[in-house]
């Protein structure tokens, strides 16, 4: 055999060796994986949009396509939302936890009543849209919508004021359709820990444990973004049930408050549950933290300098921001921190959790949640299997999902946490 056909015959050797994936592009493995595995997102505020923008009146509101929702006259002003039917299906999203989220408030009777008109107005949207959406009550109703073509939804309360410090408010939470509790947000609740809170409760107090139990029991799933690493360890060790955290980076790649530390990682593991990573830059990024600190640091300093002339402290600040410009965040940021779960956890237990229409700033090329394909071509840039991209996009959060409604099918006949009521002078 002559050289030239030696070495044809070795190359066509070789290219049969080479395992059928690995000729894949790229591209190709992501969209792959995305077909089979849509993305089940752990996070979006939509309703919260709706609240902002329209007062919840949306009847007449088209879902279908929000691009023109930019209010640019605004002060300051606002961009339009990330979201809509028909950038959902380009980003490939089979199933979203849509947030009805309400901001931290000491009047929990009042944070209560928001939370119902949250619920009520994703509900609504949802059902607007019967060929597009759909709310699930369950993981296999999830199923049976993704398998249809519909976007399959479900409702997680994002912060532990939404249920007024009531066991009971919480059950009837669930019956409402609230499939997962945030067990704080930017603010201490009067039995757990925030993470950007001054600490109060070492953790959970015994209410929080409690709290933590009846999820369990009536299949809610037991949300850890937003809580103070006491709280997740608190949390971790009281849970008989996987939990997740629906939007969250590790602290290891970007040591922000927000982000789960190294130490919490194994706990995570060893109670099967999910990091579904954020795509909040804010959190992502350690160059804008970095930013983000010397802005706040450099505010200080102008208030303090222009003391008495707020308007020359603002024009100072506004100076300082011009010659000092945000850094934009790379897509390689958000994989980084997917590489730092997977380094020191394993695969089974990364998800997805955009934040979208509840942040200001993204990655560059996931500027709304048509970005999702783009994030998962540089996973398999860098080396992530169709299966291992199958289990982020969807397959891991169904798998807690499943576990939590298994726990609690086999405690349905346990009887309900019961504590007594609060009494007013007047009872």
């Amino acid at each position: 055999m002559t050289k030239p056909f030696l070495l044809a015959g070795l190359a066509a050797l070789a290219l049969v060796s080479i395992p059928a994936a690995a000729q894949q592009s790229p591209e190709a493995v992501a969209e792959a994986a995305l077909t089979r595995a849509p993305v089940f997102d752990g996070h979006n505020d939509v309703p919260w949009a709706l609240r902002g923008r329209v007062g919840n009146v949306i009847n007449g509101f088209d879902f279908v396509d929000t691009t023109d929702t930019a209010e640019p006259d605004r002060d300051p002003p606002r961009g339009a939302m990330h979201t809509d039917i028909q950038r959902l299906r380009k980003g490939h999203v089979g199933a979203q936890f849509w947030s009805v989220y309400v901001p931290s408030n000491d009047d929990e009777d009042e944070a209560v009543r928001q939370t119902i008109e949250q619920i009520d107005v994703a509900k609504r949207l949802i059902a607007r849209y019967p060929k597009d959406m759909m709310l699930a009550a369950n993981s296999a109703e999830l199923e049976k919508a993704m398998k249809a073509g519909k976007i399959a939804g479900m409702l997680g309360m994002e912060g532990g004021q939404s249920i007024g410090s009531s066991l009971a408010v919480l059950r009837q939470m669930y019956d409402l359709g609230a499939r997962y509790m945030t067990l704080t947000h930017g603010r201490n609740t009067p039995w757990a820990d925030s993470a950007t809170d001054a600490p109060e409760h070492d953790g959970l107090t015994d209410f929080g444990r409690q709290v933590v139990a009846e999820m369990n029991r009536i299949g809610m799933v037991v949300d850890l973004s937003h809580v103070s690493p006491a709280t997740m360890k608190d949390a971790l060790a009281a849970a008989k049930a996987p939990v997740m955290f629906s939007h969250s980076g590790a602290r290891g790649v970007n040591d922000h408050p927000r982000n789960v530390p190294d130490d919490v990682l194994p706990l995570v593991k060893a109670n099967g549950g999910v990091v579904m990573v954020v795509l909040y830059a804010a959190f992502l990024d350690p160059d804008l933290r970095a930013h983000d600190l010397a802005r706040t640091g450099e505010k200080a300093r102008l208030e303090a300098q222009y003391l008495g002339n707020p308007d020359g402290a603002a024009a100072a600040l506004k100076a300082w921001d011009a010659a000092h410009p945000a850094p934009q965040t790379p897509i390689a940021v958000a994989a980084d921190h997917i590489d730092h779960i997977r380094d020191a956890i394993g695969i089974d237990h990364i998800g997805i959790g955009g934040d979208y229409d509840g942040m200001d700033a993204t990655p560059v090329g996931m500027e709304d949640v048509t970005g999702y394909p783009v994030l998962f071509v540089e996973l398999a840039r860098r080396g992530y299997g169709q299966a291992d991209l199958e289990k982020i996009a969807s397959g891991n959060m169904l798998r807690v999902l499943k576990a939590v409604e298994a726990y609690a099918k086999v405690h349905a006949g346990d009887p309900p946490i019961e504590t007594p009521v609060a009494k007013k002078a007047e009872d």
